[in-house]
């Protein structure tokens, strides 16, 4: 076998498209837009973002330095916490290519800074980054406590359940109004059904529901 070329090994990664696991940046003008993305990555399964390639996977190539500091800042001054990162560069048809590599975080979540300096936690869901929900957080601080609590089944669990298992999604907003239970409730509960991988999130239309998981 011969070792792939920087161009093979760049058309290769091209030629899988933007997904869950990639992202593909033409310039990099504002560090807080790919600290979003970082945050994504860094909170689902990891992924690799290929700077100086468009959206439609033309290669045009990094024009200057200035996009390593963009980078750097991004993860450094952006992201809370820190994200880490590899960059390497390639050369393809005489153009430059950077591929930061960014893995997932044992620590979630990590947030990313927006213009008025309020951190956000994204998810990478398919090809996009997508705001985590109050109970996405709720499951990452539930998941760094120990695991024995016990799900006590009162009432309010039973309810939620007969409710999953019409087979429908449900959504906090629907779930709150049929049973009258506040939105905290709400949200802990739900939280604590998915760390205990009784339910799982969906993201249907933009929106997450909730449904049983299935064994």
């Amino acid at each position: 076998m011969k070792p792939l070329t920087d161009t093979d090994y760049i058309h290769a990664l091209i030629a899988e498209g933007e997904h869950q696991q990639q992202d593909f940046k033409f310039e990099i003008s504002d560090a807080r837009k790919i600290a979003k993305t970082l945050s994504a990555f860094a909170n689902t399964d990891g992924g690799r973002l290929l700077i100086g390639v468009k959206d439609n996977g033309k290669i045009a190539g990094v024009r200057s330095e200035e996009e390593k500091y963009m980078i750097e800042a991004a993860a450094q001054l952006y992201c809370v916490p820190e994200v880490e990162y590899t960059l390497k560069t390639y050369i393809v048809e005489g153009r430059q290519v950077l591929v930061a590599t960014i893995e997932e975080t044992p620590h979630k979540p990590v947030y990313a800074k927006d213009e008025t300096g309020k951190p956000l936690a994204y998810l990478r869901i398919k090809d996009e980054n997508i705001l985590a929900t109050p109970i996405h957080l709720r499951v990452w601080q539930q998941s760094d406590s120990p695991r024995g609590e016990l799900i006590r089944y009162t009432e309010r669990e039973q309810l939620l359940l007969e409710q999953l298992e019409q087979g429908v999604l449900l959504s906090l907003n629907r779930y709150c109004r049929q049973t009258g239970v506040s939105r905290r409730a709400a949200e802990h509960l739900l939280a604590k059904f998915v760390r205990y991988d009784i339910v799982e999130p969906v993201f249907e239309n933009h929106k997450f529901y909730f449904r049983i998981k299935n064994e």
